[in-house]
């Protein structure tokens, strides 16, 4: 197999749960060796989360976001271990850490005292929001962001309880973000001969992702509120009802909307001064789908389907998960993978989300267990000549 792009970096991964896991594992995908670093004893805490196992005591939440990494257990609190870590330094591109925001300095592990050893190191601190402000010290979760990002205020339906978006999207948005940032740092870095500090956030990621959200509120002067399937600068651009349930449907802009009448035999609203644009529809959404919902429930929703198609406007089935991993997409696309691990046999998991014609990625290491690289990594550093031989402790 041809060395993958980022075949030769080394990334030393101080961080616990969903960002910076997320993010390191998908620097791991592309050919770089992640040395994840975690506390004796417990391991990142995501190894004991969640409400169910497969087969060992590691949680499929650990799972899902480790592969492609060694493992060892240091107590950073410890000089001993500190020097362990500094050793690793002096052989690393790149740290990832999401402590609170001072934890990394208390313990010595801080970007300034890291970049002293190598200066070349690209360090990524991902925290609930920020290194700096007001908000710096408080608490941050994913749940926690989507609220104080605006998200929450703008998801699920109107006049219901607020509603979390399913996905975390500010825990995997910083990840995604923060692979970008390194990857930057690390071409920049080609140029300068010097690393940098990155400062990444939940709150930012939430925030960043929020394109049509905020463009709503500087347009119109309103913060927008909750609408459902509904798309906020398209319309019809959402769930419909059939007469055996629901699909959507995607007539985003002025010649799909023309075919989509033609297709569901209302050509008159064509000529509705209220329909007459989507910038139209979009003001008008309520009592376009309100005129549109009586016409949807004459047929069953495979056949709009298949006629939305059959003419080119876009239309879909609301899968479930269980359908979404099976259907004859993501299995053509390779979106469902086996792995195999030392305790748990074979386990699913979701395969590579984009693909790499030249340079294929694999999972070249399964999750690892706690600690069960300490030995070899050991002894890659004492053959180096950066750490001292452990002394046998006697009888």
């Amino acid at each position: 197999m041809p060395n993958l792009p980022l075949a030769g970096l080394r990334v030393l991964d101080i961080s616990q749960v969903m960002a910076g896991p997320f993010c390191c594992m998908l620097l791991g995908d592309m050919g770089a060796d992640v040395i994840k670093i975690e506390p004796p004893r417990t391991g990142d805490s995501t190894r004991h989360s969640m409400g169910f196992r497969l087969k060992g005591e590691d949680s499929p939440g650990f799972l899902a976001l480790n592969r492609n990494k060694r493992s060892i257990t240091l107590d950073l609190k410890t000089d001993a271990d500190r020097e362990v870590l500094y050793a690793l330094v002096k052989t690393a591109d790149i740290v990832v850490e999401n402590a609170r925001p001072g934890v990394a300095k208390r313990l010595g592990v801080d970007y300034d005292t890291l970049a002293a050893i190598n200066p070349r190191l690209v360090y990524a601190s991902i925290s609930g929001f920020g290194q700096t402000g007001p908000w710096a010290q408080r608490p941050g979760f994913d749940l926690i962001a989507q609220a104080m990002s605006g998200i929450l205020s703008s998801n699920g339906f109107p006049g219901m309880e607020p509603a979390k978006n399913s996905i975390a999207v500010a825990d995997l948005g910083a990840g995604l973000f923060s692979v970008y940032a390194i990857l930057s740092a690390i071409i920049g870095r080609e140029a300068s001969g010097v690393g940098q500090y990155i400062d990444a956030s939940l709150l930012e990621a939430a925030l960043g992702l929020s394109i049509w959200e905020t463009t709503e509120l500087w347009g119109t002067g309103k913060p927008p509120t909750p609408i459902g399937s509904a798309n906020r600068m398209s319309a019809p651009y959402q769930a419909m009802k059939a007469s055996d349930g629901w699909f959507v449907i995607g007539a985003a802009n002025q010649g799909l909307w023309i075919i989509f009448l033609d297709v569901i035999g209302r050509p008159e609203l064509q000529r509705d001064p209220r329909y007459a644009t989507n910038a139209n529809r979009v003001v008008n959404r309520e009592q376009l789908i309100a005129d549109l919902a009586p016409t949807f429930l004459t047929r069953t929703r495979q056949e709009w389907i298949d006629a939305l198609l059959g003419a080119g406007v876009p239309a879909a089935p609301i899968l479930d998960y269980g359908e979404a991993v099976t259907s004859e997409q993501a299995i053509a696309r390779e979106m469902v993978m086996t792995v195999k691990h030392p305790v748990e046999g074979e386990f699913k998991a979701l395969g590579f989300p984009v693909k790499m014609r030249g340079t294929p990625q694999a999972v070249r290491l399964p999750p690892p267990l706690l600690d069960e690289h300490g030995d070899e990594i050991r002894r890659e550093l004492v053959a180096r000549g950066l750490l001292a031989p452990r002394k046998e402790v006697a009888e």
